[in-house]
């Protein structure tokens, strides 16, 4: 903008040049986790997308994996993973150069490595296991809610599979669906341990305590899986990723919706957003003043820097402004 004394005041937005990309491996393949990562950069004009993720025993990745950055536009790839991978991304190596920001989830380790180097270069949050939470009422089909749980349940041990609901007929129903559904997957042993140390079934009076209790969580995803999803969603303040009704489960999110599905967890869906192409820029301030721009400004520089003591601040702006001095220069 330029304002009325001619003075121009503005950003200047440009894509980060280097980023790198953790896409986990070990007990499964995320080829979605390339996308997810990958596209939001080239969305914002990243050059160089570097991708790390750890290899099998064999040293083989997932050709799924290698195909979506393939696709995505990834510029380097690299077979090595853990709290070692932040560190090559961080720091750099004689083969891996470093990058200024690294995204996408890991285990434990990856997360407290990211924390560990947050400061050398930017990082897009650190995430702790997936969870849902799904806000379900007297409509809600007991095995589409059972499976929702389970999706989740079946990523890791340490997982969070929430059920809150108003209904108490349907917390026995989903258990014994669980349970049945549970028998039948091929991951049933993670999927159990995570519903056994982490999932929870939570009767609420109603629905509007029931979101205060989700508000309370804040959590990764959040399914609305009610009848009138849209009375509600103004009252949801923390999450995420909001899902609408029961047509949506978090799945779609995961693979297809297209928001990318790096969120927040552990809570701090409070104050922070879910990874998107925004995170992929940087800001640059950009202020160009007149002379009469200056000398209109005068006034509050010189109070300001009088109060904070600091003349010589005050001085590199009276210089400028000839009629403040009796001077022609």
């Amino acid at each position: 903008m330029t304002d009325e004394h001619g003075s121009v005041l503005g950003q200047d937005v440009r894509p980060l040049d280097r980023v790198g990309i953790y896409i986990p491996g070990g007990r499964a393949a995320y080829p979605s986790t390339v996308l997810m990562t990958a596209v939001p950069a080239r969305v914002a004009g990243v050059r160089e997308i570097v991708l790390v993720t750890p290899p099998a025993r064999d040293g083989s990745v997932s050709p799924a994996v290698l195909a979506a950055a393939r696709m995505a536009g990834v510029t380097e790839a690299y077979r090595v993973g853990g709290a070692q991978a932040i560190a090559a991304l961080a720091y750099g190596t004689a083969t891996i150069r470093r990058a200024d920001k690294i995204v996408g989830p890991g285990n434990i380790f990856v997360a407290l490595a990211k924390r560990k180097v947050f400061g050398l270069v930017g990082i897009d949050m650190v995430a702790g296991p997936s969870e849902v939470v799904v806000l379900a009422d007297r409509s809600a089909a007991a095995s589409w809610v059972a499976a929702d749980l389970l999706a989740q349940a079946e990523h890791d041990p340490m997982a969070r599979s929430i059920l809150i609901t108003d209904a108490a007929p349907l917390i026995d129903a989903v258990a014994a669906a669980v349970d049945g559904q549970l028998a039948r997957l091929p991951r049933r042993d993670i999927a159990r341990a995570s519903l056994t140390s982490n999932g929870a079934l939570v009767l609420a009076q109603d629905l509007w305590q029931a979101v205060e209790i989700a508000n309370g969580l804040a959590p990764e995803h959040l399914e609305l899986h009610v009848s009138d999803p849209d009375r509600l969603l103004p009252a949801v303040r923390h999450a995420g990723a909001i899902f609408l009704g029961r047509y949506t489960p978090e799945v779609v999110g995961d693979y297809v919706a297209g928001p990318s599905h790096v969120l927040p967890t552990a809570g701090t869906a409070r104050f922070s957003s879910p990874l998107g192409t925004e995170d992929f820029v940087k800001r640059s301030s950009v202020i160009g003043y007149s002379e009469r721009g200056l000398a209109a400004a005068l006034p509050a520089i010189r109070a300001l820097t009088r109060a904070e003591g600091l003349d010589a601040h005050g001085a590199a702006a009276e210089v400028r402004v000839p009629r403040e001095r009796g001077e022609n220069g």
